[in-house]
């Protein structure tokens, strides 16, 4: 086997591994496998990207890119790429046909099994990888409600998921304990990527070990113990929780779901698949156990937690408190209009407007009050006084044939990169609100007045190089 083949570009780490590190993975793996394991974090990381299903198909992908594409095994819409390509200079980057992941990291969201018309969260979200996996899965139908507590990360969420095209969607920005009485026994499916010492990401990330000598498996532990407390009683009965972590320390992963076991006995391990390098847990057989010198990805550890379906029902959802801003027909006029004028399909609501600015909601939601809302939902864009003004979020997820007017252009059309650099575009076509596509695929509006498009693409999305 080609040993680049699928490798990112990136270097392995040069920093030394801690000593009381290789200790412990020696007493794990034993000292032979502990050699195969030492070896392969001087090789060079695997690359992968993960294919937007909610864009078209994986075959799709295979056509469009110029290099070969290699499936991930543990699941469908992964792919390794070529050694020295760069996915994401490419257009179709831009277009939000895939995201950039490492291998490992597409497990969790995949092995959560999430179905379309789930209610599903992603509790520890940012930067949105596994947030946009799950909106994948669920194809436009169901709920999305993705958090985490940093102002920062969550700036990127927000970015993800709107570049990824999802409509489905709010974005939160809390402490998980303090969302436990808004969402009882509310969601289907929850995804719990916790917070951990990030011994999987050594080869990949040189901070990782930097990061790990100052946050040992005792203070992640603490977090983790109190994050799976938060998340319980907000899955509804018979509902599934993955738990996954980006470390190898038994304290952190085997012994938490232990813990956890313990003190919640309408919770049980279901079992998980075991493909090719995937390793059943010694304490639990039914967790999984993943080691970079055994597949091909970085280091992750999974445990699939199911709620047992005599546990008692929960409240059923309510219109909430926080969603009577839900927006007057006269008030929302200038955004049907625009509606009327530019699609030939029209967006359905319910819409809510915050401070001028229109969302398409969710309709079913508990109340939300006292909760940091950064997102309430799809953004359509912003009311100007009798105009309305169109978001970067209702281009990336709208479908392109909804669009009365496109500027459809091919990858190696020079008006592709002068459109994601902001420049105007010397184009002649009928005047109005213009949808800019690439290989029918949306990258963003503009405005056609006579003989050139007024560009709106975003400048925090643009591309100077």
């Amino acid at each position: 086997m080609d040993k680049t083949k699928g490798r990112s570009q990136r270097l392995p780490s040069s920093e030394p591994l801690p000593e009381s590190f290789k200790q412990r993975l020696i007493g794990q793996l034993g000292s032979e496998e502990f050699e195969a394991f030492a070896a392969c974090q001087t090789q060079t990381p695997w690359g992968g990207l993960r294919f937007n299903t909610l864009k078209g198909s994986p075959e799709d992908l295979r056509r469009l890119l110029p290099f070969k594409l290699e499936s991930v095994p543990w699941t469908t819409d992964g792919f390794y790429y070529p050694l020295g390509e760069r996915p994401a200079k490419l257009p179709f980057y831009q277009a939000g046909l895939y995201y950039l992941q490492e291998p490992s990291a597409m497990s969790s969201a995949a092995m959560l099994d999430v179905r379309p018309g789930d209610r599903v969260l992603d509790l520890c979200a940012a930067p949105g990888g596994k947030s946009t996996q799950l909106a994948a899965a669920l194809g436009g139908a169901g709920f999305l409600a993705a958090n985490d507590n940093s102002p920062k990360r969550v700036k990127a969420l927000v970015w993800n998921l709107e570049h990824w095209g999802t409509t489905n969607y709010i974005v939160l920005q809390e402490e998980p304990s303090r969302m436990t009485a808004a969402f009882s026994q509310f969601f289907d499916k929850i995804l719990v990527d916790a917070p951990c010492s990030g011994e999987g990401m050594f080869r990949k990330d040189p901070k990782a070990i930097t990061g790990w000598k100052a946050y040992n498996g005792e203070v992640c532990r603490k977090m983790q113990d109190e994050i799976l407390e938060a998340a319980a009683p907000m899955l509804r009965p018979g509902g599934r929780m993955i738990y996954s972590t980006c470390t190898f320390n038994p304290l952190e992963n085997e012994e938490t779901i232990q813990a956890f076991l313990g003190t919640h006995t309408d919770f049980h391990l279901a079992a998980l698949p075991v493909y090719p390098g995937w390793m059943p847990g010694k304490q639990l057989p039914e967790t999984r156990q993943l080691w970079p010198h055994r597949v091909r990805g970085e280091g992750h550890f999974l445990a699939l937690l199911e709620k047992s379906a005599a546990s008692q029902q929960g409240p059923q959802a309510c219109t909430p408190q926080w969603q009577q801003t839900v927006a007057a027909e006269a008030l929302l006029k200038p955004f049907y209009r625009f509606m009327d004028e530019n699609f030939t399909a029209p967006v359905e609501g319910p819409f809510a407007i915050y401070q001028q600015h229109v969302y398409k909601i969710y309709g079913q939601l508990p109340s939300l009050d006292g909760l940091k809302v950064a997102k309430p939902g799809w953004y359509m864009g912003m009311l100007k006084g009798e105009r309305f003004e169109p978001s970067q979020a209702l281009a990336m997820g709208i479908r392109a044939e909804q669009a009365k007017r496109r500027l459809d252009l091919l990858p190696d059309d020079p008006l592709v990169s002068r459109y994601l650099k902001g420049e105007t575009l010397m184009v002649q076509g009928e005047p109005g609100w213009t949808l800019v596509t690439l290989s029918g695929h949306p990258l963003g509006f503009g405005k056609q007045m006579e003989d050139y498009l007024k560009n709106h693409y975003p400048p925090g999305w643009r591309q100077f190089d």
